[in-house]
């Protein structure tokens, strides 16, 4: 598999924030999101075998895994990579855009899957047929970056019944849509979701392998 970095850090979103967590970034993504943070992530990378990327997760002696991109599964070796974390008695969750298909993903997984707000101009990859395979330890990520976006997610929420299927994230994009306006809407129209804020921006800033 072809991989950008693998680093340890703090987990900055999810229910898992503030979890010291491994990071396995995989290389490439078919989407091209307007707000992206992680374009290094797009090209070039390095090769590596299951065998590799296993003992290099095991030397930062730390049980959570956080397996994101790019867009992990557009690499088939993604799946062996989620199975063998599980097999190796890790708590592991994989950040998703939700254009690629999940149901194949190791149920033991927690998925955290975008769905990509008209802002980010991705909003034709969703693949909606991805709701039918989340389960109550999954998770789905909102990034809005302004009151258009916001209403189209508040809409989404309703139409598919998301928070009944799994925790729902919300998270303002940062440098576009201030966090208290976000809090301020979700307020008003209480909507049952987690707002979040980038923990690892408030850290340590836009510094990659962070």
């Amino acid at each position: 598999m072809r991989l950008t970095e693998i680093f340890h850090s703090l987990q900055g979103e999810s229910t898992r924030v503030g979890l010291p967590t491994v990071f396995i970034r995989l290389t490439g993504c078919p989407l091209r999101c307007s707000w992206c943070d992680t374009t290094y992530s797009f090209t070039g990378g390095e090769w590596h075998t299951l065998e590799a990327v296993l003992s290099e997760v095991a030397r930062h002696g730390t049980k959570t895994v956080c397996v994101t991109g790019g867009e992990p599964l557009a690499q088939k070796a993604c799946l062996t990579l989620l199975t063998a974390l599980c097999d190796a008695g890790y708590s592991v969750s994989l950040e998703t855009s939700g254009a690629l298909d999940v149901s194949q993903v190791d149920p033991r997984v927690s998925k955290i899957m975008d769905l990509k707000a008209p802002g980010s101009g991705e909003l034709a990859k969703n693949l909606w047929t991805n709701l039918a395979h989340l389960s109550a330890h999954d998770e789905v990520k909102l990034v809005l970056a302004d009151e258009a976006d916001y209403l189209w997610a508040r809409d989404q929420i309703a139409q598919h019944a998301l928070a009944d299927r799994c925790t729902v994230l919300m998270s303002p994009v940062q440098g576009t849509l201030s966090p208290d306006r976000l809090a301020e809407w979700i307020l008003r129209d209480q909507l049952p979701v987690r707002m979040q804020v980038q923990l690892h921006k408030v850290i340590w800033g836009n510094q990659p392998g962070r």
